[in-house]
């Protein structure tokens, strides 16, 4: 990843599940906003102006919270940038829309309500895009509120010069576009030292450190189970039969296969063994999973592990499938490469590997999403095309990634 692309990466990217948290924020500041829209333009109005106007603010300021109640649930994240345009510009609309409503000689300054809503339209989606996104919506709708509350001063005079009415009508969206902005860019930077800090203790070198413990362990527990008794009863012997020779063959053997074993053993392989036991069953016949990066690896693994300690999760359920891309589609995934489609092959997939997880869960389909849904929002910002298939007794998820 540029150094570019981690300047820019939002909140959401950097804690999903803060933002997962701060949803509930966002969607009651889109509803506050509809019915206070909807309040003012019905029972607070110096002119009565075009009803058919009011109505459409109120539809717009409505669409944009709809907009933004879409594009931030954790199962379609990251929050794209076509959401936040819409959203700005649904509110821009808005705001134009309203003073036109209620065109005319308005003692309340003529707009009684866009500027703050404009103003916390950007507070909503400032977990989810990066501070100058955030700085150029804000300034934008700023611009666009001075410029029709000034228009309105300036055709129809009152108390207040033009400039202050199109300062003040500006100065909300600023404010808050300042603080949401500010916000953005402190936690991006405070989250990328934080993993700096944590890469100095590499993951590769913990999984080494891992892996390397689990490999000594097993070979103690071959020792002291198969090598040790065989020498104690040589000792008590006088003379090495064929059979004995025989038995220290395949004692031979099975050492010789268990290290082997423990060579090609991938860091997915040892995470899964390590939780599921020997059960599990992982179908990665190219070690494809070591190209996982660092972050990718650490929310893999964390899955994995809350899976596998989860009670209604039967290990011997779960299988993992591993392949190169290689234009095909997902058919060749779900164990089922008759069903890849031909007419699907795209040579620029090549680059990349899917994998798919298939898990037997003794639960209902609202059980499964009760348990892993904050897991599910943290896959789905690392891996945006994660597809989870959620039926009772059985969750399955496919995703992809690059070759690193």
């Amino acid at each position: 990843m540029s150094a570019t692309a981690e300047a820019r990466r939002t909140a959401q990217q950097y804690d999903p599940l803060g933002a997962m948290g701060s949803r509930p924020l966002a969607i009651g500041l889109g509803a506050a906003s509809i019915v206070w829209a909807l309040l003012v333009s019905v029972f607070d109005r110096d002119v009565v102006g075009s009803p058919t106007l009011s109505a459409l603010t109120v539809i717009l300021v409505a669409a944009s919270a709809a907009v933004v109640f879409t594009a931030s649930s954790p199962f379609r994240a990251p929050f794209p940038r076509w959401a936040f345009v819409a959203h700005v510009g649904l509110l821009g609309l808005a705001a134009v829309t309203s003073v036109a409503a209620q065109w005319g000689p308005d003692r309340s300054a003529l707009n009684d309500f866009m500027s703050l809503i404009t103003a916390t339209g950007i507070v909503m989606v400032a977990p989810y895009r990066p501070w100058t996104d955030l700085t150029i919506g804000g300034a934008l709708l700023a611009v666009v509120n001075a410029v029709t509350w000034g228009v309105g001063a300036a055709t129809f005079p009152h108390e207040i010069p033009v400039a202050v009415a199109a300062f003040l009508a500006a100065a909300p969206t600023l404010v808050l576009t300042a603080a949401s902005a500010v916000f953005a860019w402190t936690f991006a930077g405070l989250a990328e030292r934080v993993q700096i800090r944590a890469g100095s203790y590499s993951v590769e070198r913990a999984e080494r450190d891992g892996i390397a413990a689990s490999v000594q362990q097993d070979r103690s527990t071959i020792l002291a189970r198969d090598v040790a008794p065989f020498f104690a009863e040589l000792r008590t012997r006088e003379v090495i039969t064929d059979a004995d020779r025989e038995r220290a063959r395949l004692i031979a053997d099975g050492i010789r296969r268990a290290m082997v074993a423990d060579a090609d053993r991938t860091w997915f392989e040892q995470a899964v063994r390590v939780e599921g036991g020997d059960a599990p069953l992982v179908d990665d016949p190219d070690g494809l999973t070591a190209m996982l990066d660092a972050d990718q690896r650490s929310v893999v693994r964390t899955f994995l592990r809350a899976a596998f300690r989860a009670s209604t999760v039967d290990p011997a359920g779960f299988r993992a499938t591993v392949r190169r891309a290689d234009g095909q589609d997902d058919a060749v995934t779900r164990g089922d490469p008759a069903r890849a489609d031909p007419a699907r092959t795209d040579p620029a997939r090549g680059a990349r590997v899917l994998l798919a997880l298939d898990l037997a869960v003794a639960d209902s389909d609202i059980g499964i999403h009760r348990t892993f849904d904050p897991y599910f929002a943290v896959l789905r910002v690392t891996f945006p095309d994660l597809d989870v298939a959620v039926r009772p007794s059985a969750l399955a998820l496919r995703f992809s990634y690059d070759q690193h």
